[in-house]
């Protein structure tokens, strides 16, 4: 059986139900009404070969901070139930990656501590209706979620657009190779404690 996970979680808020496959292809399908954020799951996906169906609703008329912190959560709860143990994974990963005048640069351990280190710079205050300076609270929540420490920073770019969207690119690289089976260490927990 794959490692999938179908987690739901509906306040007086939001609404969000997450389906996902570690181990997939990187199809997607993300229903929000921020269509630049959708953007960001979607490229998210496909560059970790991850399967993800995202539904998303929210009070968007205060403002995005609930949905897209909550989809964080959600997410990164499917995360950690797919992983489980975190039995026989290489546990850790990074990558680098450009995009024209960006670069991104992401890490990620699923060591079980949680923390965020997030150094990431806009001029503006949207990406097409996305308030940009939420994607912190979005990694932030993924971070703690997923029981993982993330790293996420761009340290050059003039384009907004180019820096999230790498910025997106380069952490779903890096967890796809902290998730994968590592073939010299199947069956034990990556961890001298023996526990994760």
């Amino acid at each position: 059986m794959g490692r999938t996970a179908v987690v739901e979680r509906k306040t007086k808020e939001t609404e969000i139900r997450v389906m996902l496959n570690v181990d997939g292809t990187g199809k997607s399908e993300v229903v929000s009404p921020v269509g630049f954020f959708n953007h960001m799951l979607e490229s998210f996906a496909k560059h970790g070969l991850f399967d993800l169906e995202v539904i998303a609703e929210g009070d968007t008329h205060v403002d995005q901070h609930h949905l897209i912190e909550d989809t964080g959560i959600v997410i990164g709860q499917a995360f950690h139930q797919c992983l489980g143990d975190r039995q026989g994974i290489f546990r850790a990963g990074f990558f680098m990656f450009p995009m024209d005048e960006a670069l991104a640069v992401a890490a990620v351990d699923f060591g079980g501590r949680p923390f965020l280190q997030y150094e990431m710079d806009f001029k503006t205050q949207f990406c097409g209706t996305m308030e940009i300076g939420l994607l912190e609270d979005f990694f932030q929540a993924l971070s703690v979620n997923c029981r993982a420490n993330i790293v996420v920073r761009t340290p050059q770019g003039r384009s907004d657009h180019h820096k999230a969207e790498a910025a997106f690119k380069a952490l779903a690289r890096a967890m796809r190779n902290a998730c994968e089976i590592d073939p010299r260490n199947s069956g034990t927990i990556p961890s001298t404690k023996g526990v994760i």
